[in-house]
């Protein structure tokens, strides 16, 4: 037997593989400092365990609705109308297990063979995994560091084809950190407003940002009819591990997702969405004391990787990674993560891991303790003065 020949075309996340090196590593004896997984370091918020420990002594762990409860769909719609200034209702909301579904399920849907997906890169590399998956044709825009990691929107305007059937967007944005300002999404609203094309827009670090708030294109004068929402539970409420995200999209796609959803995972876990409410309608203290400890490593990391020669770190807008310029330095992205993996204990991913126009980069997640960043900064320091 052989694997169907559309295996040959999808990848995986380059972190697990960074993680479980490391891991190994460690399993020798060694000292390592993981800034390679985009996890938050910290505990769910208390409120919203119990409720989850509470739904499940009041039974709630059988088969739910697909699309999601009810209740949840109706906070998860209030949140988003408010946070965005746009008119959702919860029959424009889809619950799913993580936040990758609402890359996976909306793609399936409307990609055909030869579609072009325009996307950020460096990007999280399930994007273009999945345009190729499904026969799509990758269309990367490069991300610009001295536009704070945004498009250059001249390029953008050119890649723009009859053949554009989906752009993504990310802000903030995994690996870079970087927000799109405003003024950006607004010119990208303008040169797709009149197109038939559909906007997946990756939101799910929206409340993780240092500056100014990032703009939701959905936010705009009719995009929201053209705008998939991707947002989620595990980055703002630390709740990876519970698997919960959600869409908002239009009535039509929603349907089809349904479809999608049915035919794999039946539903969302029943006592994670009881979670989620409380979540969403609970106090907000944990999650903003959170957003400011990553303010606070933010600056402290940037400003030690900066004291390192030949790194050039950028002060990231938003979500929690650092993403520092090592062109400086002579190595290459790949080797150099390898040897700060091997000989300084550092784990951290190649820029390059996240799309051609990473090379010259490091990922460092900061969602690890401001001591542990600290001594990071250290043994990277020592290991280029050896």
């Amino acid at each position: 037997m052989k694997l169907a020949q559309r295996m040959n075309r999808i990848a995986v996340e380059t972190a697990f593989e960074v993680l479980l090196r490391a891991r190994a590593l460690e399993a020798e004896g060694r000292s390592i400092i993981h800034l390679e997984i985009g996890e938050p370091d910290f505990e769910t918020p208390a409120h919203i365990a119990e409720a989850g420990k509470k739904a499940i002594d009041d039974g709630w762990t059988h088969y739910g609705p697909t699309q999601g409860y009810p209740e949840l769909r109706q906070a998860i719609a209030a949140h988003v109308s408010q946070t965005r200034g746009i008119s959702v209702g919860p029959e424009h909301v889809c619950v799913v297990p993580g936040g990758k579904p609402i890359i996976f399920f909306p793609m399936l849907a409307l990609i055909e063979p030869g579609d072009e997906v325009i996307y950020p890169n460096p990007g999280f590399p399930i994007y273009e995994s999945m345009t190729e998956f499904l026969g799509g044709t990758p269309v990367p825009i490069p991300l610009v560091e001295d536009r704070g990691f945004s498009f250059d929107l001249k390029l953008f305007k050119e890649r723009l084809s009859d053949k554009t059937k989906l752009i993504i967007l990310n802000s903030p944005q995994n690996p870079t950190g970087g927000v799109i300002p405003a003024d950006d999404i607004r010119s990208i609203a303008a040169m797709l407003r009149d197109r038939d094309v559909m906007i997946l827009s990756d939101e799910i670090y929206s409340r993780i940002y240092f500056e100014e708030p990032p703009l939701s294109i959905a936010s705009l004068p009719r995009m929201q009819e053209k705008t998939i929402i991707l947002d989620g539970f595990s980055k703002i409420y630390s709740m990876t591990g519970w698997r919960l995200g959600y869409g908002v999209m239009p009535i039509w796609l929603v349907d089809a997702v349904n479809k999608l959803m049915v035919n794999s995972n039946s539903c969302t876990a029943s006592f994670t969405q009881r979670a989620g409410i409380a979540a969403l309608t609970g106090p907000q203290d944990d999650a903003l004391k959170m957003v400011a400890e990553f303010r606070r490593r933010r600056d402290a990391f940037c400003a030690g990787l900066n004291g390192i020669p030949g790194f050039r770190c950028p002060i990231p807008a938003g979500a929690f990674y650092a993403f520092p310029n090592i062109t400086g330095t002579g190595w290459k992205s790949k080797p150099l993560a390898d040897a700060l993996l091997q000989e300084a204990g550092v784990a951290c991913l190649s820029g390059a891991s996240f799309g051609s126009y990473g090379e010259g980069y490091l990922r460092f997640s900061i969602a690890n303790s401001f001591n542990n960043l600290m001594e990071a900064v250290n043994r990277i320091a020592q290991f280029f003065h050896k």
